[in-house]
């Protein structure tokens, strides 16, 4: 029986879960970071206002610091907005697509010593075309990365590279003379939830989301263009 449209929605639906599961201890440290420095601010001030003489100027040197954290925070908090499909957004550049993901994504992927590598066509420029729809395009990105870090063995790289105007290539390598163990197949799930993304959730994905995919026979290497089909 095929799957039905509402079907393939809803794989593409758990798809988007799951990579959101994967970056979220980073999105949480970003909001994290804020409130334990109003925390020290905050405890700060009070032995500030309790001293027998109070400073002024290092009290209002305190409450501006509290008061900069809150807008960082505030900021952060809206800016979970950006995961909303539906939400309307003034696109993205390439480069700064590539440069968030990458950041979300290289602390896990340092763990199991997987060096993610921007090329230098990918650096920020004056001028660089704005591609709508940049929840979709992140999404897309994150999930092409997590399919080559699923598939790789601990160890190696992925390669971020421009392809043309409007494309990326990612191409996943071992390490040098390092071939994966027989046992590490059983580790193949190393995102948190443990739920391999493979070919078929990046090609659901892509499908739902309206963008083209190609994968490489040998798995390696993915390319997508930023413009939808």
């Amino acid at each position: 029986m095929k799957a039905s449209p509402a079907a393939r929605s809803w794989i593409a639906a758990g798809v988007r879960h799951e990579l959101l599961t994967r970056v979220l201890p980073a999105l949480r440290h970003d909001l994290a970071g804020p409130v334990s420095v109003m925390r020290m601010g905050a405890l700060m001030l009070k032995r500030q206002v309790a001293a027998a003489r109070i400073d002024a100027q290092a009290c209002t040197e305190r409450v501006a610091l509290i008061d900069d954290q809150i807008g960082q925070l505030i900021e952060g908090v809206r800016s979970l907005r950006d995961w909303e499909l539906a939400t309307t957004d003034e696109g993205t550049t390439r480069s700064a697509l590539v440069e968030q993901c990458v950041a979300l994504l290289r602390p896990a992927f340092s763990l199991h010593q997987l060096r993610l590598e921007v090329g230098a066509g990918l650096a920020a420029r004056d001028g660089e075309a704005h591609w709508p729809r940049a929840a979709a395009l992140r999404y897309l990105l994150l999930c092409g990365l997590s399919y080559l870090h699923d598939a790789s063995p601990a160890g190696g790289s992925i390669a971020i590279e421009a392809d043309g105007a409007d494309a990326l290539v990612l191409r996943g390598a071992a390490r040098a003379g390092n071939a994966a163990p027989e046992e590490d197949s059983t580790k193949v799930h190393r995102a948190p939830r443990r739920l391999a993304i493979d070919a078929v959730a990046l090609q659901s994905l892509a499908d739902d989301l309206g963008y083209e995919v190609t994968v490489g026979e040998d798995g390696s290497i993915v390319r997508f263009r930023l413009a939808e089909r």
